[in-house]
């Protein structure tokens, strides 16, 4: 590497970036979120002021976190579940610009992410494949067929906690949505927003008992189409596992 090899990569890549991005050639932003089809079904969850979750000192969260891939045959209740999507993608405020303020930072307020659930063991709620819709903090079912789980650990390379957990979460991110704003550049910020998300879901677990495992390892094509997404405009970033810890 050359003495100015990193000022160099920096100029390349940021300084003397050469696009013009959407959202300065004035075209409209994407809306905030996927749009619910008329008339849908969705299950509201337990609003989060109502949510009575243990307490759990920050430093004992961070210091206790570790991945689990082994979890007991135990349902979640509806209100971790609400606590649990809450800590990851939950809206705080919607502004007049309008952006969403949420419970995870995001480059430039962005938020390019959809949460798909796939829920194996919640109380009260069908197994199958879920959206959440963080706007009506509600879940919107999009499959209850049965063999889900099956599919799912196999496009994430036969990883067989995603069949064993209660809950797995899959982040989907819509690039338009970042990209308008930061064009090229936007797809790294996708990648650094997918951490933020994923660590929060590690922290908030800790009080409920449950553990998670993060998941990068799986078939893109195979687990985009499972999840019947186009993998170019709405496509998995990041994936996790989630259940009551087994020890």
């Amino acid at each position: 590497m050359t003495k100015h090899a990193g000022r160099d990569f920096m100029r390349n890549t940021y300084y003397d970036r050469l696009e013009v991005s959407e959202q300065e050639r004035g075209l409209p932003q994407p809306p905030l979120e996927i749009p619910v089809p008329e008339g849908a079904k969705r299950i509201a969850l337990p609003r989060p002021e109502d949510l009575e979750i243990p307490a759990m000192d920050l430093r004992e969260a961070i210091e206790q976190r570790k991945s689990w891939r082994k979890y007991r045959e135990e349902a979640l209740n509806p209100e971790e579940l609400s606590f649990l999507l809450w800590c990851t993608q939950g809206i705080k405020t919607v502004t007049n610009r309008p952006v969403t303020f949420r419970t995870v930072p995001s480059a430039g307020a962005r938020h390019a992410f959809e949460t798909y659930l796939l829920v194996n063991r919640v109380s009260g709620v069908e197994p199958g494949l879920y959206r959440y819709i963080a706007s009506e903090h509600a879940l919107l079912p999009l499959n209850l067929e049965s063999g889900l789980p099956e599919k799912l650990s196999e496009a994430c390379m036969k990883q067989s906690k995603i069949i064993h957990s209660a809950v797995s979460f899959f982040w989907v991110a819509v690039r338009e949505r970042m990209y308008w704003r930061y064009g090229e550049r936007g797809y790294r910020y996708l990648h650094l927003d997918a951490g933020h998300v994923c660590q929060n879901l590690y922290l908030s677990a800790e009080p409920i008992d449950c553990g998670i495992c993060g998941i990068a390892a799986f078939d893109d094509a195979l687990l985009n189409a499972t999840l019947n997404l186009d993998g170019e405009e709405l496509f998995v970033v990041y994936a996790a596992s989630l259940g009551k810890k087994l020890r």
